[in-house]
């Protein structure tokens, strides 16, 4: 199924759910203790015909919904720090954790001024690469790349296709994306920039353009209504990468932001954060190196039963395909995960 195909299903769902009433009546039986939301982007602009990744980027004005739904509905919200202790009280209200990976700039342009006017704290989950002005944001790469294509091919595979429509070319990104992110990582990394090449544009230069650096994250980190977590070294699906690779990124990532920024860090995610990226050997290293909490992006509620699993909790994410009541009515609720989990609360193996 398409990845386009597969969003209009999950809007129609949430619509469905929110005229049927079913984000209320059956809330009691899916919502959780609470919620730890994802972010990526903030942004005013919208996006193009053309833009694959435009998941990860939500407008300001859809953040402030998210907060004053999230006020409305009843959710307290609390800094990650505070998650461990709310889990493993109950009858307290819902409670809901904002949560902004990869370090955005537009984070401090775009998203620091609702969150301030809510008064709501949030977690930044820093890639030590990307503060230093390197690494590779190739899934963002990629999409560049293909936008400047009129035909993509992969050497060796049956990746041959057209790129002069925006349709061709969102087809083609799926097609190589969903190939790449398949194998291994290093092969996935070289592929990217041999159609970065074809397409005459540099690799490893988009961290410095996108990402705050490690004097603009010292200064956001004056105000006290937001902490860091790591979000280690490079960005990589750690699940693929032998133990001495994940320790070093999990390890060396932490603690560079923790000296940088002069603070300790307790809050661990893992990039991208699915089932192939982040596992049990993961959430293992995570509960050794000491961290309070590691999130992933498996989906679903906070139940009582993760106080025993807090190096391996889902979230919910804030999705830029879903920028509408009816979504976020939904996902508040947690009855999609009912569905999307097999009725499971746990999903930590």
């Amino acid at each position: 199924m398409s990845t386009s195909r597969r969003h209009r299903l999950f809007e129609a769902g949430f619509r469905t759910i929110a005229a049927t009433g079913a984000d209320r009546w059956l809330a009691p039986l899916a919502q959780g203790r609470g919620v730890i939301l994802t972010f990526h982007h903030v942004r005013p602009e919208p996006p193009g015909a053309y833009a694959p990744n435009r998941l990860l980027a939500i407008t300001p004005d859809f953040l402030d919904l998210v907060l004053t739904t999230l006020a409305r509905r009843g959710f307290e919200v609390i800094p990650l720090d505070a998650v461990p202790a709310r889990l493993a009280e109950a009858g307290r209200a819902p409670f809901a954790a904002l949560t902004f990976d990869d370090g955005y700039r537009d984070n401090v342009e775009h998203a620091v001024p609702v969150l301030r006017r809510h008064g709501a704290p949030w977690t930044l989950f820093v890639t030590s690469d990307f503060a230093e002005g390197r690494g590779r944001l190739w899934w963002l790469e990629l999409e560049r790349a293909i936008a400047g294509l009129r035909r993509v091919r992969l050497p060796g595979t049956q990746i041959d296709q057209p790129a002069g429509s925006d349709g061709e070319k969102l087809a083609a990104f799926e097609a190589v994306y969903r190939h790449l992110r398949a194998g291994p990582e290093e092969r996935l990394l070289a592929e990217v920039a041999g159609l970065c090449e074809q397409a005459g544009l540099p690799t490893g230069t988009l961290a410095p353009e996108l990402c705050l650096t490690w004097d603009q994250l010292r200064e956001l980190a004056r105000d006290p209504a937001v902490s860091f977590g790591a979000h280690t070294v490079s960005h990589p699906m750690l699940a693929k990468h032998d133990p001495t690779t994940l320790r070093r990124e999990v390890e060396v990532g932490r603690d560079r932001l923790a000296r940088e920024l002069g603070r300790p860090v307790r809050h661990l995610s893992y990039p991208v954060g699915d089932p192939t990226s982040a596992g049990p050997r993961e959430f293992a290293l995570a509960r050794e190196l000491g961290f309070s909490t590691a999130v992933t992006t498996r989906p679903g509620h906070l139940f009582a039963g993760h106080v025993d699993h807090l190096q391996a909790l889902p979230r919910v994410s804030v999705n830029g395909c879903h920028q509408s009541p009816a979504a976020l009515a939904s996902l508040l609720s947690g009855v999609p995960f009912l569905a999307w989990n097999r009725g499971r609360r746990l999903d930590v193996g």
